[in-house]
């Protein structure tokens, strides 16, 4: 079916936070040419969870829409770290780490784009071979006080934190993208807007060639992973891997707090709107169980990454472990645990319980540890901890869990 710019407009709008500009969009939809939509993705780690999938899924439609979906890989800007959102400085990778990364991307991304309408590109091809010459010029488009403006860089600069040189140039580099695909469009999450509109002045001016039609800007929520309380992120511990087995990404959807419902169904979903609305309703007003509602959600979710009878296993196997009146035994718990390596920091030695949780991402921070070890809820092994500074050393194939629905296996270093 195909669809006027107007219809593609509001599909394009859904579960947005911002167009910008919306006319200019609108404009390159009236020109009936494929439009070029531009991703970024970093290198940060191997895995895609639904926080990248939320974009994803609008890529998606835009390829189902008619264009092209132009997918770049930060090969080379990873290894600078990009730092939208941060408070400190992001640790740099090696090259032989971001191509490690990279390496399974596209068996991922496939699972959501069409192979047939995506571009994949990696951004050394361009920046790589850039001379110092052209890196001043591009440089030259951007002033001291701009890119202090901007939120994290403002906050760190306040706080008297340390800010480095090779930082400034990332939104530079990122917007240097733009132009060598001649990106129509940029979607991506609202941490990256100050990027996108760099992008767009560059394109302006490109001092590297002749001058641009300036992309527009389409940015989405950024989802609240796990923990309930920071966006979603591999460096937190606290994402939900598209790979990941069925019966962890369902037994992740069941811790997640009863509040982040509502933003799950919307951006992971295919749920209509105005179902999702209802739901929200109904739980608000005691008519739908939050339980109820979050296996549906885990539904949902393994059935759009896995299959429709992955998910219903995997519901069959949650809720026989965790809704009958036996005893858990280590099995039921082995059977939904994720495995997770022995972060660098705590191998062969002791650390004190609340430092494990954290690091574990069984808790957003130390602080949240002490009161769940104080709440009687924390256990290693079969054994309950009592003393949020008691130490343990983590061994492969120890298990850590809070309550009954968070639980991790130690694994190997």
């Amino acid at each position: 079916m195909k669809h006027s710019p107007e219809e593609q407009l509001e599909l394009i709008r859904a579960q947005t936070v911002d167009l910008i500009p919306e006319e200019e969009l609108l404009e390159k939809l009236r020109s009936g040419r494929p439009l070029r939509v531009k991703l970024g993705v970093d290198a940060s780690g191997p895995d895609i969870h639904l926080g990248h999938a939320v974009v994803l899924r609008k890529l998606r439609l835009f390829q189902d829409l008619g264009h092209t979906a132009v997918m770049i890989v930060g090969d080379f800007t990873g290894m600078i770290g990009d730092p939208s959102g941060r408070s400190d400085t992001r640790r740099q990778l090696t090259r032989e780490q971001v191509e490690q990364n990279i390496a399974n991307y596209k068996e991922q991304l496939f699972k959501i784009l069409d192979p047939e309408k995506t571009e994949f590109r990696y951004n050394s091809e361009w920046l790589g071979k850039l001379t110092a010459e052209q890196i001043m010029r591009l440089t030259a488009t951007q002033t001291v006080a701009q890119l202090l403006a901007r939120d994290d860089f403002s906050k760190r600069y306040q706080a008297q934190q340390p800010i480095s040189l090779h930082e400034f140039l990332y939104p530079i580099f990122q917007g240097y993208d733009s132009i060598a695909v001649q990106a129509d469009i940029e979607i991506g999450g609202t941490d990256q807007t100050f990027n996108f509109l760099v992008a767009r002045e560059m394109q302006r001016a490109n001092p590297l060639g002749d001058p641009q039609e300036p992309q527009c800007i389409v940015t989405f929520p950024l989802l609240v992973g796990t923990d309930g309380v920071e966006k979603m992120g591999k460096s937190l511990n606290n994402y939900i891997g598209i790979m990941e087995p069925p019966d962890q990404v369902f037994g992740k959807v069941m811790s997640l707090p009863d509040e982040l419902m509502e933003q799950y169904f919307a951006l992971c979903t295919d749920v209509a709107s105005e179902e999702v609305a209802q739901m929200a309703a109904d739980m608000k007003s005691g008519g739908l169980n939050p339980r109820d509602a979050k296996r549906r959600l885990g539904r949902e979710i393994v059935t759009l990454y896995h299959s429709a009878e992955a998910a219903k296993k995997a519901d069959e196997t949650f809720m026989s472990v965790f809704s009958t009146q036996r005893a858990q035994t280590r099995e039921d718990y082995e059977a939904v645990a994720e495995e997770v390596a022995i972060p660098a920091g705590l191998r062969g030695k002791p650390v004190w319980i609340a430092t494990a949780l954290a690091e574990l991402g069984l808790a957003s921070s130390r602080g949240e540890a002490r009161r769940l070890v104080r709440g009687g809820g924390v256990y290693v092994d079969e054994r309950r901890v009592s003393d949020a500074q008691e130490e343990i050393e983590l061994k492969p194939g120890m298990l850590v869990r809070v309550g009954k629905r968070r639980v991790v296996r130690v694994g190997g270093e």
